[in-house]
């Protein structure tokens, strides 16, 4: 008797045909021998190869990106270095001869015509002989250095330049068209660099030393700065900057640019015209700030409208729009103000509509209060990488703060303030695309509901590397459409969501 009750050499086992445990058997009906075989010639159909498979493509960029050696220091060569190397010569020399209180109240162009003799004088103390072009750089790099931002200046006039983002004084790595790429520009050395980040945050009454070595800021064209200094930065002062355009955005050309679709671009008009709360949400850099803007050009130009931010960014393009700003602690810890509380004073206000910059904390219940007690039309920007995210990250924002409610209450409270979610992203092509704009039409247990209208959908990938994709409809009947009805928007919000 074996161990499992049966005895040795019974029926059925003669043959010596009975499996092992463990060993599996391939089923097949009534076949021979031969087809119970599995195939091994065809290399299992189970999962077949891919058709025109880029895999060798794939495998040959690793390679060469783990073989590449970049260096990252900028390199300044040619005409460009000659004109820095004289400069360093000409600057001791030439404030010497310049009081800088008065220099301080001329105007760039008026500096260059007080300077020009000046200069002449020096080079020729110096016996050095310039042209005519190398004249002109020369004052044009002077003046930059005495009344603007040095190197930079050169960066910030450049329309095409979207980021600049400086790593000490010997990298800076600017944005072009989506991409990264190293800038041709070097400062003298740290304490240089560091003068700069000063004269950027001293326009806008901040500070950035030792015992304050992180700033936000602003420049007068309304491009958002961001500095922070050793001990914190380890390869030196490091500055990035975000440029904002100066001719405006507005939704139609973001459609034109392709970031969004006809019907995408008629449905967003007609949410800002009638008044819906919007949150946009999407990463760094994926173009929030700028969907703000031009959802902004939809607000009636009777309606008052408050911008609340930490660095003033927002551009809106309506008359009556008040910016307010927050104010960082002093030295002693004292005399801050956060979005939070300027949130609460612009309740007393008698805003039509309440706009924030982002929401970070807190302060987004004070927003949903608004939201939910006469402030239709409030928007916001948060960070989050889908709409279902965005709402998850809502509900935790609340509870970070001190307001002892349950999350439930929390969710409904979301629900019931929030009409839309529009989801921009920055691709890997460095387009930024309008991804999702998706509906909150309330609670279904303790969980927001959401419908979506619109998606971009992913389809493939050019020979250039450009993300092929399309914006496709849903097909449903939106649920904010009693709001635009009591607009007159119905049909055309409709026909656009269909």
């Amino acid at each position: 008797m074996s161990a499992f009750g049966r005895k040795n050499g019974q029926a059925g086992m003669a043959s010596g045909a009975r499996p092992q445990f463990g060993v599996a058997r391939p089923m097949h009906g009534g076949g021979s021998s031969a087809a119970a075989e599995p195939k091994q010639d065809k290399g299992g159909e189970q999962f077949p190869p891919l058709p025109d498979s880029k895999g060798g493509d794939a495998m040959s960029r690793l390679d060469e990106r783990m073989n590449s050696s970049h260096s990252g220091q900028s390199e300044v060569g040619g005409f460009e270095a000659s004109v820095h190397k004289i400069k360093e010569q000409v600057l001791p020399r030439l404030l010497e001869r310049v009081d800088p209180e008065a220099a301080a109240t001329l105007s760039k162009d008026e500096l260059s015509e007080e300077f020009r003799p000046i200069i002449m004088e020096v080079l020729a103390e110096l016996k050095v002989t310039l042209n005519r072009r190398e004249q002109f750089a020369l004052e044009k790099v002077l003046v930059d250095e005495l009344l603007g931002f040095g190197p930079l200046e050169e960066l910030l006039n450049d329309p095409d330049v979207s980021d600049i983002m400086v790593n000490g004084p010997d990298q800076t790595y600017i944005e072009k068209k989506g991409k990264l790429q190293l800038a041709g520009i070097k400062f003298r050395d740290e304490q240089h660099l560091f003068q700069i980040a000063q004269r950027i945050v001293n326009q806008v009454g901040r500070r950035v030393d030792q015992t304050t070595p992180l700033a936000d800021a602003r420049l007068k064209d309304g491009s958002r700065v961001n500095v922070i200094v050793p001990p914190l930065s380890l390869k030196g002062t490091a500055i990035s900057i975000r440029k904002f355009s100066e001719k405006p955005i507005t939704l139609d050309m973001l459609k034109d640019f392709g970031s969004m679709s006809e019907k995408m671009c008629t449905a967003l008009k007609i949410a800002g015209a009638c008044r819906m709360n919007i949150v946009i949400s999407g990463g760094t850099g994926s173009g929030k700030t700028t969907m703000l803007n031009a959802l902004s050009k939809m607000i009636d130009p009777g309606e008052r409208v408050l911008t609340i931010e930490d660095a003033a960014e927002l551009r809106l393009q309506q008359p009556h729009w008040l910016p307010l700003e927050t104010r960082p602690p002093n030295l002693e810890g004292q005399g801050a103000i956060t979005i939070g509380d300027l949130v609460k004073n612009a309740l007393r206000m008698r805003p039509d509509r309440i706009i924030l910059g982002e929401i970070r904390g807190a302060e987004c219940f004070d927003l949903l209060a608004a939201m939910n007690t006469g402030h239709d039309g409030s928007m916001c920007t948060l960070h989050a990488n889908s709409p279902r995210e965005c709402l998850g990250r809502m509900e935790n924002m609340i509870l970070m703060g001190d307001i002892k409610i349950p999350k439930e209450a929390i969710s409904r409270q979301i629900a019931e303030s929030v009409d839309l979610i529009v989801q921009v992203k920055r691709l890997r092509d460095g387009s930024r695309r309008t991804t999702n704009i998706t509906e909150v039409i309330g609670m279904e247990g303790d969980v927001i509901v959401t419908q979506e209208l619109f998606k971009f959908e992913y389809l493939d990938e050019s020979d250039d590397g450009k993300i092929l994709g399309e914006f496709r409809s849903s097909g449903l009947r939106p649920y904010t459409l009693e709001k635009a009805r009591q607009f007159g928007f119905d049909q055309a919000y409709l026909e656009a969501c269909l």
